[in-house]
């Protein structure tokens, strides 16, 4: 599998990967590690946390003081399932598809015009990173089940949700992490 990291939106310059995306990648290339742990739910994507020690048995040392400082989660996604348009808090971040493909809808508030879309599907072998502010949505819109990993630095307490009305990006509530979903 190729891993590829990209910019956040497309058409801004290109940064350096953050040492989430650095995780995620290794990680996701760490099949022994996340495989046997996958499940599937019917009702809602299954999330899983990863111990960070069980994390740091297959990564190179280079990377332990990035997992030091970051939370790894572990999803699957049955067709259908996605999240609601959402930040990550006050976390920062990166993830990558390990099997299949998802779906990810970006929505960028803009002062005084209309909230910028965007929906990108990401085959597995696909990174995204991104800042405490990035709003996105992901989704599995295929007939074949996905795997993600997760990154986030600091660790991901609480999720803020969103809708777009009238072209503008409307906040709607508070989720906390592993615990609202």
């Amino acid at each position: 599998m190729t891993l590829i990291a990209e910019p956040v939106l497309p058409g801004a310059p290109a940064r350096r990967p953050s040492g989430a995306a650095a995780l995620a990648v290794a990680l996701t290339l760490a099949t022994d590690l996340w495989a046997p742990l996958v499940e599937y739910r019917d009702e809602s994507r299954w999330t899983h946390l990863v111990d960070p020690a069980d994390a740091a048995a297959v990564l190179d040392p280079s990377l332990h003081a990035e997992l030091a400082g970051a939370q790894v989660w572990l999803l699957s996604w049955l067709p259908g399932q996605g999240t609601d348009l959402h930040d990550h808090g006050s976390s920062a971040g990166a993830f990558a598809v390990a099997r299949g493909t998802l779906t990810e809808r970006v929505v960028a508030a803009r002062p005084r015009a209309a909230a910028h879309q965007s929906t990108t599907d990401l085959a597995a072998g696909r990174v995204r990173y991104f800042g405490p502010h990035y709003v996105h949505q992901v989704t599995n819109s295929l007939t074949e089940p996905a795997v993600s990993l997760h990154v986030y630095a600091p660790a991901l307490r609480w999720m803020n949700t969103y809708r777009v009305e009238h072209g503008a990006l409307v906040r709607t509530g508070t989720e906390k992490a592993g615990v609202d979903w």
